[in-house]
């Protein structure tokens, strides 16, 4: 790398319903200044947009440099062309147009792209996937998202849609999901699943729930974080709704493996953070379904970028968008 390329410095936002965090990247997705800010969907679009400029003006403060491009992962569908936020369910936004009011406030290039994609791209060009030109990312979290990377290309889909992993069917007619869709992987993997799953376990045996009630103060209070803490006690519940959690995953990776046969699934987000025992569990269940041929040389990775994956990737890719602008 050239000491040109090395100074340059680009912006990655990570927009979710709880924080916007800001972060100047050089070229190498090291991170040179960070800051964090609140984010508050009552205020409106205009008013999270004035905190996210002001996010940046401070990060940018806090290095003294400037940056020559700034990417942002919005948790919702994002138009491609126009960087409009089409629909993004946590933060109450549709049909937003993020982009140019972002490059009119800051007066820079702006891309703005899903989360989960930008997350993907944040691990396949700087974190457990590097080097590889096959791979699938699945983060579960509150929700479950992912991205897929085939022969060296980000899968995008003709309206910017692909990698909704999360709302792939694994049960015909199955549990409602947050989307219109009913049997979604997320509606039964995903974090707020997993807690309405051990709260109607609980629920229907209050005796095998003693401990999650215990932890959670009241079967109300229960959620997959206490789900993760009793299993780490050996509670025999918690530890039936892991193994189920992770049964559905493999499911739904199984599948995925089959369609995309990648070299490599990469595991991450708050859900596999708080128990890493998920990956052996959905490795070993997938080596034993899906198709030879697609399991020979797959290998099984924990995220690597932790809770930086979205402001590196949207950074990196905003960054790489602009190249491909110029060419």
């Amino acid at each position: 790398m050239s000491k040109e390329s090395g100074d340059i410095l680009t912006l990655g936002v990570d927009l979710g319903g709880t924080k916007v965090e800001t972060a100047l990247v050089n070229m190498d997705g090291t991170i040179v200044a960070v800051e964090k800010y609140p984010t508050q969907p009552a205020k409106g679009s205009e008013g999270v947009i004035e905190d996210i400029i002001q996010c940046v003006k401070n990060c940018l403060g806090k290095a003294s440099q400037q940056a020559r491009s700034l990417g942002i992962g919005v948790a919702g569908q994002v138009d491609k062309a126009t960087g409009m936020v089409r629909f993004a369910p946590n933060l109450k936004w549709r049909d937003v147009p993020l982009k140019i009011k972002l490059e009119q406030a800051l007066d820079l290039t702006v891309s703005v792209s899903n989360d989960v994609r930008a997350a993907t791209w944040g691990e396949w060009q700087y974190g457990a996937g590097k080097g590889a030109s096959d791979l699938l990312c699945l983060f579960i979290g509150t929700g479950i998202g992912g991205g897929i990377v085939s022969g060296g290309r980000m899968l995008e889909g003709y309206l910017n849609t692909a990698g909704e992993l999360g709302h792939v069917p694994v049960m015909a007619d199955g549990r409602q999901c947050h989307c219109r869709n009913r049997g979604c992987l997320e509606a039964y993997a995903g974090g707020w699943a997993i807690k309405e799953r051990a709260q109607e376990a609980a629920a229907r045996d209050p005796l095998a729930g003693e401990q999650l009630i215990k932890l959670a103060g009241s079967l109300e209070n229960i959620t997959a974080k206490i789900v993760t803490e009793a299993y780490k006690q050996k509670d025999l519940l918690a530890s039936h709704l892991v193994e189920e959690t992770a049964e559905f995953l493999a499911t739904g990776i199984t599948g995925f493996v089959n369609a995309f046969n990648p070299c490599q699934v990469i595991l991450g987000g708050g859900i596999i953070a708080g128990l890493s025992e998920y990956i052996q569990y959905i490795e070993s269940k997938v080596r034993a379904r899906a198709l030879k041929a697609a399991i020979e040389k797959l290998s099984f990775v924990p995220a690597s970028l932790e809770d930086k994956s979205v402001v590196i990737g949207a950074a990196m890719l905003a960054y790489h968008n602009s190249i491909q602008s110029k060419r």
